[in-house]
């Protein structure tokens, strides 16, 4: 009995004993973790052992805005990228080309092709930009480049039987203009921009020599784009200076034909096919046409 009851009796026999224990209970622990802190922070590169100044310095390259190593914008506006003879042909003389419209040899048609073959590439291409008979200067977008015409002749002549070969890339870096770079400081009004001037009242002679520019730019649009079908009624465009066909379309309103004349209508493209015209000088070619027809 009395071994069982030794097996049983508690190791703390004292109060002194039970309050040692209470604190190791709490003291151990502690240690514990402090220790493993210390080793943790230690393998990671902590700032145990640095100087004050090595500390301040490697608080400052942690909180460094992401970002703060500086980068350079550059601005890609180099070189125009050019269109392929397809691409321009699409975007401009297939409006008259694919269905032979307004005399213009059709595209694949070797018999209507061949006799303008035989006049050469030089000759083809010269037309081409100059404009000839019906057909407007570059197609009616003034915005070609020369080897983009002369690309898009290449490819409309060599669907319809011939062999030339597409004008070098090389010809048109003469024709690229490098951006030029301004700056400006922040909030800064540009060197060029012209001072606040108090508004004032046109004088009525200005207003007539805007109405007079209006009036030619008008006719320039037309001239090198609208007329390839107006001035014939091509497929359905109606004629200029015809009052009765234009009647009807009157009727609808000016901000009607401006929106047809924009946004196209029908067989007519966009802008009529002049993609580099402004909105205003397709308004004025409008405006142009409808003078005539009142």
């Amino acid at each position: 009995m009395s071994d069982a009851h030794k097996e049983h009796e508690s190791l703390i026999k004292t109060p002194k004993q039970l309050i040692v224990v209470v604190a190791a209970a709490f003291i151990v622990p502690i240690l514990v973790i402090v220790l493993l802190t210390k080793f943790v922070a230690g393998d990671k590169g902590g700032s145990a052992g640095l100087s004050p100044d090595e500390i301040a310095e490697s608080t400052a390259e942690r909180i460094r805005p992401v970002g703060d190593e500086g980068f350079n914008l550059q601005v890609a506006s180099g070189p125009r990228q050019l269109q392929t003879g397809d691409a321009a042909y699409k975007a401009v003389c297939a409006t008259c080309h694919e269905a032979g419209l307004a005399g213009a040899p059709k595209v694949g048609d070797a018999g209507a092709w061949s006799a303008r073959i035989a006049q050469g590439y030089d000759k083809l291409v010269a037309n081409a930009i100059n404009g000839i008979r019906g057909m407007p200067a570059r197609g009616g977008n003034p915005d070609l480049n020369d080897v983009e015409v002369a690309r898009a002749v290449v490819f409309m002549a060599n669907k319809s039987g011939a062999s030339f070969k597409e004008p070098a890339v090389q010809a048109a870096a003469a024709d690229a203009q490098p951006a030029q770079e301004t700056t400006t400081a922040p909030g800064a009004a540009p060197a060029d921009a012209p001072a606040a001037a108090v508004p004032a009242l046109t004088p009525p002679a200005e207003i007539a020599a805007s109405a007079t520019a209006s009036a030619d730019a008008g006719k320039k649009v037309y001239d090198s784009a609208c007329m390839a079908c107006h001035a014939a009624g091509v497929l359905g465009a109606p004629k200029f200076g015809d009052k009765a066909a234009w009647a009807p379309r009157l009727k609808k309103g000016t901000d009607v034909l401006y929106t047809s004349a924009l946004k196209g209508l029908n067989a007519m493209p966009p802008k009529g096919g002049s993609a580099a015209a402004s909105d205003a000088e397709i308004k004025a070619a409008v405006d142009y046409m409808i003078a005539a027809a009142k």
